[in-house]
């Protein structure tokens, strides 16, 4: 199986959203690779990204690193799950039904940030995947994404 991040694999016309569309000139661009069963993905926030305190990530970019590193990760988990890799055929694309975030701690800005991704389930078109985002070691959010598979054609 390649080692490409699965944002790489994204068709062109689905390449376009802010957190993860490599297309995006002006997007966060985040990269998310296998890592055995998990995947993870690591992103440094530029600091105008803070909070209502300095010092610290704003939540709401906390939860679309988790939301778009969720939906990265069920394209691949399908794929996955389909008996394919990246290269074999094209990744499906899906958009968000729901998530869900549980923040446990104030995250530091400056620390390269870990996010990690657990596929749980698949029902139909449903995805849910389990995230998590760490910094310095410690799990500063939790959470899990629902997530919807766009049909291959209308």
């Amino acid at each position: 199986m390649t080692n490409g991040a699965f944002q790489d694999y994204y068709p062109d016309a689905f390449a376009h959203c802010f957190g993860c569309g490599r297309l995006n000139k002006d997007g966060l661009q985040i990269k998310s690779y296998w890592d055995g069963e998990e995947s993870v993905c690591h992103y440094t926030p530029k600091p105008f990204y803070t909070g209502g305190f300095p010092g610290y990530v704003y939540g709401g970019f906390i939860a679309s690193l988790m939301d778009c590193h969720g939906a990265a990760t069920v394209s691949a988990a399908k794929l996955r799950a389909d008996g394919y890799s990246l290269d074999d055929r094209p990744i499906s694309r899906f958009v968000s039904g729901s998530i869900k975030v549980d923040y446990l701690k104030p995250t530091p800005m400056g620390p390269v940030l870990e996010i990690r991704g657990r596929f749980k389930e698949i029902k139909g078109r449903k995805v849910t995947v389990s995230v998590t985002l760490s910094a310095e070691g410690e799990i500063r959010a939790k959470g899990e994404v629902l997530l919807v598979q766009i049909p291959e054609s209308k």
